[in-house]
């Protein structure tokens, strides 16, 4: 006999966010009339969404609710439309979705920590340019003098506590190293909403959002909008306490073979006053990431 389908957190992930997509999205948005009324509801009625998608409003509340967890991609794309989502959050929808349909007797294990020796040659051969690598919960996995220097006060924390959204919202120094602090927050939100919103029960995701949640307010809000997208600016603007006022082109990737590791890079024209603050933070950058690993491992 197969086993019994129980509602788990990640049934109710897609209720979560058609709930908070339809509370944002006005009724000018979509060419409602609003009349001359006092309404209660903040954005969009259900009747009015599941009109738009041309269901019935029982099977959006029963979606809204995570009590109907197989909607057709019709009905999704259908939603998507009424909502106007973007892509990105149209096809967080789909992956929504799918995850609430599948039943698996035992969630997958997280992705593996461990950055193999190869891509930690990657990142000394990078060198002047700041890079690291860090996990889909933003834990600061590998680096090199550049990339961890760059986050000021970000080497004050130990190892284990090295987290990117960590540091956004905790540490003091990051509203003074980012001019543009409030799209920076905005953007980690966005990209860890996507990824709990498909893994909610993975410990490493729910671990990290469960600490901001209870020590950062504005983390809190933001959480709460439910937001999956987020500009990706391709520059970024850091006032460092060493080196001055440094713009950099930023880029990251996935890396092949290593599932959830993500690799970032910064980079300068060479020749440009910025070029020579990147080289200025590199060659200043203690010896110390390496050395650090070390004595954490022969710790544990």
């Amino acid at each position: 006999m197969a086993p019994q389908r129980t509602t788990s957190s990640s049934d109710t992930e897609l209720g979560r966010f058609l709930r908070a997509r339809r509370t944002q999205t006005s009724p000018e948005q979509v060419g409602l009339s609003t009349g001359t009324g006092l309404r209660r509801t903040p954005g969009l009625r259900r009747e009015e969404l599941a009109t738009l998608s041309g269901i019935s409003i029982d099977y959006y509340v029963r979606l809204e609710r995570g009590k109907e967890t197989r909607p057709s991609p019709s009905v999704i794309d259908a939603l998507a439309r009424a909502l106007q989502l973007d892509d990105e959050e149209h096809q967080h929808l789909r992956e929504l979705a799918a995850r609430a349909a599948h039943y698996a007797a035992e969630p997958p294990p997280p992705p593996s920590r461990t950055v193999r020796p190869h891509l930690k040659l990657l990142l000394q051969t990078l060198r002047p340019a700041p890079a690291y690598i860090i996990s889909r919960s933003w834990d600061f996995l590998a680096c090199n003098p550049g990339g961890l220097a760059l986050y000021a006060g970000l080497d004050d924390w130990p190892l284990k506590q090295r987290n990117l959204a960590r540091y956004l919202f905790l540490h003091p120094a990051a509203r003074e190293l980012f001019p543009d602090w409030g799209q920076q927050i905005r953007g980690c939100v966005a990209r860890l909403r996507a990824q709990a919103g498909t893994a909610p029960d993975a410990p490493d995701l729910s671990g990290i959002v469960g600490e901001l949640l209870l020590k950062s307010p504005d983390f809190a809000k933001l959480w709460e909008r439910y937001d999956v997208t987020g500009r990706k600016p391709v520059h970024k603007t850091f006032h460092h306490p060493h080196v001055g006022t440094i713009t950099l082109s930023a880029q990251s990737m996935n890396l092949d073979g290593t599932p959830g590791q993500r690799l970032g890079v910064y980079v300068a024209e060479p020749g440009t006053p910025d070029y020579d603050a990147m080289l200025l933070l590199d060659l200043t950058a203690p010896e110390t990431s390496a050395k650090a690993e070390r004595q954490h491992r022969a710790r544990s």
